[in-house]
């Protein structure tokens, strides 16, 4: 085997992993219980599948086609720097606005901190 075809090979890897915990977070976002949970389905394990599949076609083009593509880092870069904001953001407007937590035994410290009105 040359380098070409174990890259190839290494980058399908990549991107079937991608691809898997994509689809894990996907059945993650529908069955957590409350919007929390869910946002952190949303962006900590798409960001992970996402950076898979990109590592992959990164590889790919690295090494089977012999180009290498600063495009695609700047996706990983940005896709890093946003998923976990966007997740934080969510979560606060969330708890801010009064969404509960879910289970029997919710605790929830923030709301002496911030100073938010049990409604």
């Amino acid at each position: 085997m040359n380098t070409t075809a174990i890259g190839e090979i290494l980058a399908a890897l990549l991107v079937l992993t991608g691809s898997l915990v994509s689809l894990l977070s996907a059945v993650g976002v529908f069955r957590f219980p409350d919007v929390y949970n869910r946002s952190h389905a949303a962006s900590k394990s798409s960001a992970l599948g996402v950076l898979f599949i990109l590592l992959g076609t990164f590889l790919y083009f690295g090494l089977a086609r012999g180009t290498l593509s600063v495009r695609l880092l700047l996706v990983i870069f940005f896709v890093f720097m946003t998923a976990p904001l966007s997740a934080h953001l969510v979560c606060r407007s969330a708890h801010r606005s009064g969404v509960k937590l879910a289970g029997d035994n919710p605790r929830d410290d923030l709301q002496e901190v911030i100073g938010l009105d049990d409604a």
